[in-house]
C-alpha cells in the first residue's frame, strides 16, 4: 500500500515516467525508505492512471509516458500523510540478528557491534553533508523532497551507532562479573 503513495509523492515533487520513478527507488528512497522494482512500479502506476489519481501528460519516443498527479491525487496523498502514523509489519533481518545476538559467544558478539558501529559511522558521512548546508527550500516554500529523510536518516544512525557502544559496554560488565 505504501507504494502507492510513495509514486503519488514522486508525482508531487514534478511528473515522471515510469523509469524515472523506478530510477528514484534505485536511490536514496529505495535504499532508505521503500523498495519497489519496475515489475511493482508499472502496474502500480496503471492503478493510478485508472483512479483518477495521476494522468497522462505525455507520450514520447519508445512510448515513454510522463505522468503527472492530478487534484485528487495530490488529495488523496495528503489525507493519507495526515493519518496518524501506526507501527507496520516489520521485517528487519539486521535487527532480528541484534536481538539474537546474546546467542553467540561474547567475542562474536563484540566483532559485530563493532561492525554495526563501524557502518554506522561510514553512514553517517553522506548524510551530515546532505543536512549540513542551509535548508534548502524550492520556490514554492517547501523543502527539498528527502531533506528531512535525511535529518532523521541522519539522527538514527547516530542512534545505532551509540547504541552498539553502549552493548559493548553492557559485554564488558558480563566479562567481568557484572
Amino acid at each position: 500500500m505504501a507504494l502507492r503513495y510513495a509514486l503519488l509523492g514522486l508525482l508531487a515533487e514534478q511528473p515522471a515516467s515510469g523509469y524515472e520513478l523506478a530510477k528514484a527507488f534505485e536511490g536514496d528512497l529505495g535504499r532508505y525508505a521503500w523498495q519497489a522494482g519496475h515489475n511493482r512500479i508499472y502496474p502500480e502506476l496503471a492503478r493510478l492512471v485508472d483512479e483518477g489519481l495521476v494522468e497522462r501528460a505525455e507520450e514520447g519516443a519508445r512510448g515513454r509516458r510522463v505522468h503527472t498527479l492530478t487534484a485528487a491525487g495530490l488529495e488523496e496523498l495528503r489525507a493519507w500523510l495526515r493519518q496518524p502514523w501506526e507501527g507496520s509489519t516489520v521485517r528487519n533481518e539486521g535487527v532480528l540478528r541484534l536481538f539474537l545476538l546474546s546467542a553467540l559467544d561474547p567475542g562474536d558478539a563484540r566483532k559485530i557491534l563493532h561492525e554495526v558501529a563501524a557502518r554506522c559511522e561510514e553512514e553517517l558521512a553522506p548524510l551530515r553533508e546532505i543536512v549540513s548546508g542551509e535548508t534548502p527550500i524550492s520556490p514554492e516554500g517547501r523543502l527539498e523532497l528527502g531533506w528531512l529523510a535525511a535529518g532523521y536518516g541522519l539522527r538514527q544512525y547516530e542512534a545505532s551507532r551509540d547504541w552498539a557502544v553502549w552493548a559493548l559496554g553492557e559485554l564488558d560488565k558480563v566479562d567481568c562479573g557484572g
